[in-house]
């Protein structure tokens, strides 16, 4: 099996390369090795971008440095591959208001691309979508409990309304991917799927404050830097650990029922900000400092996908709580300690 993975050096990119080459396929990072978000992280910069990158050449993937809007170097290097695993994105609704250019280029074009590509190819596709796509006027529904926000139900499905709210450049470009992904179904009758994904964490992840904020706050928490917390701390994501999510790209391999799907921990992951923060303490035995800040345009105070979908079509669910996923967050940043307190690298 030939695997090709698009921002193969991101966090959860990196995660699917190393799920691939483990499993004995060939593997190819595909990947710009931009550092939009790391420049305003505070960490060393440059060592935390090299840091993926050299992760997976010491376990032999093929490493290559190019950009999904690039067609034809996409298609070079997807020639003669099975599968496509596009993760590559502009995820930060911050970056996206600043640089809307950036975001629709790299959200809907470099979809665009990967499913012409695909279809040429006749080659199956998964790519990241986010639960983003669904606006935030959930906000208005919600009830305030003690440490985290309430809706009822709590599992939000896929045919929820999509794009409520007030809205950023991200939700449109993430939308329009997610909806591009359905067009080829439709149309061309590709083997596709659009994972809709909450909070995504894990080991490699350099989290700052415009994206990743498990990681981010479990960073700060490790090199004693403080906390910032947009809104009251009581907005609520069913995380989710990077392996599971590889595992439900494999699912989707082996089972190849195409269409959207919400991929999060679902009620077994659900937690608030707070709650985050009361786990860091018992890990760290030392309570993270934090302050808080206004709620930032845009920002979903709550979400919890309904995975029944993917239970059913991919045979998938995730395995991975809370407390044990951030676990090995934190031991892999202890590990690392030196690449978070550098500045400017």
């Amino acid at each position: 099996m030939k695997v090709l993975v698009t921002g193969g050096c991101g966090f959860l990119g990196s995660h699917v390369c190393e799920f691939y080459i483990k499993k004995g396929a060939q593997v190819i990072a595909y990947d710009n090795m931009t550092k939009h978000e790391l420049e305003r992280t505070g960490f060393a910069a440059e060592e935390a971008r090299n840091y993926n990158w050299n992760f997976l050449k010491n376990l032999g993937v093929k490493m290559v440095k190019a950009d999904v809007r690039n067609l034809q170097e996409l298609l070079d290097n997807a020639t003669g591959c099975n599968y496509i695993i596009h993760t590559a994105a502009q995820p930060a609704m911050t970056i996206s208001w600043e640089n809307p250019e950036l975001d629709i280029t790299t959200n809907v074009m470099g979809t665009f691309n990967v499913l012409e590509i695909a279809r040429k190819l006749k080659i199956p596709v998964a790519a990241c979508a986010t639960i983003h796509i669904y606006g935030n006027k959930i906000n208005d529904s919600l009830k305030e409990g003690k440490k985290r926000y309430i809706h009822k139900p709590e599992g939000i499905s896929e045919d929820y309304p999509t794009l409520q709210g007030t809205l950023t450049p991200l939700h449109a470009s993430k939308a329009a991917g997610d909806t591009y992904m359905k067009v080829y179904i439709d149309t061309y009758k590709l083997e596709a799927a659009s994972f809709r994904l909450t909070g995504i964490y894990g080991t490699r992840q350099f989290g700052g404050e415009d994206h990743g904020w498990v990681a981010n706050f479990a960073i700060r928490s490790v090199i004693d830097w403080p906390l910032t917390i947009f809104g009251t701390g009581k907005q609520v994501r069913d995380i989710i650990y990077a392996t599971d999510i590889c595992d439900a790209f494999d699912a989707f391999y082996r089972t190849r029922v195409p269409g959207v799907y919400n991929i999060g921990g679902g009620r077994m992951t659900m937690i608030s900000l707070l709650d985050c923060i009361d786990i860091l303490e018992k890990i760290n035995n030392k309570r993270p400092e934090f302050k808080f800040e206004p709620q930032r345009h845009g920002d979903l105070s709550y979400f919890v996908c309904d995975i029944s979908r993917a239970k059913k079509y991919l045979k998938w669910e995730p395995k991975i709580k809370p407390e044990e996923g951030i676990k090995k967050l934190i031991d892999w940043i202890i590990e690392n300690k030196s690449i978070f307190e550098k500045k400017g690298g």
